[in-house]
């Protein structure tokens, strides 16, 4: 492996990391008590993004995150420093449920026309991790589809995107457009977002609830598809477009259940993505038969046979065993390893230790290497 190795990798990671207890005490100081400044609030977080960009090139991960340290959530965050979004907090009884463990009150409220400012912090965030580590930066953010399923209509305040859904869709696809050549313009060559809508949209009880609001599950799906296809569809040759699902991942809880079936034609063949990054590792994401409408070719599934949600570790052999199982469905030289999702998709981070974090960062490698003779072919 190269300063030089480029994506598609056969061992990576969905981005998010365990924040360090000095950064929540930091952010408490700094948002909470406003005990301290935001310089040395942006220098403890620089600190911990160091340490961090050390961890994964020491496990040899081909690629680095900053583990999104500076952010509270993995997605609301950056939807709040777009144009036209806020986030409001509300009574703690309204928080979000995760199989029963309530979000913090932050509710997503598009106030106005939404577009991508040139000074979008998370440009910064990119130019860090870029400057500080030896191989391949990324980033992720919340993909399109997030901006609308958060979204309570409730919350859509222009009348242009509140009655006419599409009309939404449309800016949305031109922002996260202008979003992709800004991280380009700021050097980013390998960029993810995590778009985990799809996988909401195949649980039965999503469906149900969309339903009841009006809306038909399987066109939405549609609708998110074209979402990203026509926001990424102008990137450059040399960026590559990687999408993450899951079912939920706060402090170690789900929010969905129910296999790829009926999102995966459209994930696959409708969106334009590179790399996927797909939740496997528990019952609740259904088997390994929508691989098979991955199409012949460069892109490339990453199955999530690790989880992140808890510290049992899982064996090499095992997963062998599953990357055999997979290569009934698609080519394994299509496939690469990642877990199953981040470790810490907002700053209270999962149910995990920090020493089992890094195993299983180091098993990811290990099992790559197992595989496919390395972590960047």
């Amino acid at each position: 492996m190269t300063a030089t190795a480029k994506p598609p990798f056969r061992a990576d990671h969905v981005g998010s990391l365990l924040r360090p207890q000095s950064v929540k005490d930091a952010r408490k100081r700094f948002y909470e008590d406003k005990a301290i400044a935001a310089e040395e609030l942006e220098e403890i977080e620089n600190a911990a993004i160091d340490e961090a960009i050390r961890m994964q090139e020491e496990a040899g991960l081909p690629t680095v995150t900053d583990g999104e340290i500076r952010r509270s959530f993995w997605h609301y965050d950056f939807m709040g420093g777009l144009d036209g979004f806020d986030m409001e907090e509300r009574a703690p009884e309204k928080g979000v449920a995760f199989a029963g463990v309530k979000l913090r009150p932050v509710f997503p409220t598009i106030t106005g026309k939404l577009d991508f400012p040139d000074d979008h912090p998370m440009l910064d965030h990119f130019r860090y991790v870029a400057s500080k580590t030896k191989v391949m930066p990324k980033i992720s953010i919340p993909g399109p589809s997030c901006c609308h399923f958060r979204t309570a209509k409730d919350d859509i305040h222009p009348k242009e995107y509140r009655d006419d859904p599409e009309a939404l869709f449309a800016d949305l696809s031109k922002t996260y457009a202008k979003a992709v050549n800004a991280f380009y313009d700021a050097g980013c060559r390998y960029l993810q977002m995590d778009d985990i809508f799809f996988a909401y949209l195949c649980d039965p009880k999503h469906r149900a609830a969309q339903k009841e609001q009006g809306t038909d599950p399987d066109w939405l799906i549609e609708q998110y598809a074209k979402m990203m296809h026509d926001a990424i569809k102008d990137r450059p040759d040399d960026m590559v477009i990687g999408m993450h699902m899951c079912r939920g991942n706060f402090r170690s809880t789900h929010a969905a259940e129910g296999a790829y079936d009926p999102a995966a034609d459209a994930v696959f063949n409708q969106t334009g993505v590179d790399i996927y990054f797909m939740e496997y590792d528990s019952e609740r994401a259904g088997g390994l038969e929508p691989l098979r409408l991955l199409p012949k070719g460069r892109k490339r599934v990453l199955p999530g046979f690790i989880t992140t949600k808890t510290g049992e570790m899982e064996t090499l052999d095992e997963l062998k065993r599953k990357f055999d199982e997979a290569a009934k469905y698609a080519d394994l030289e299509q496939l690469g390893i990642a877990p199953q999702c981040g470790f810490a998709s907002t700053e209270e981070g999962n149910s995990i230790s920090f020493d089992n974090q890094r195993r299983k960062l180091d098993l990811v490698v290990k099992t790559a290497e197992a595989i496919w003779g390395g972590v960047a072919k």
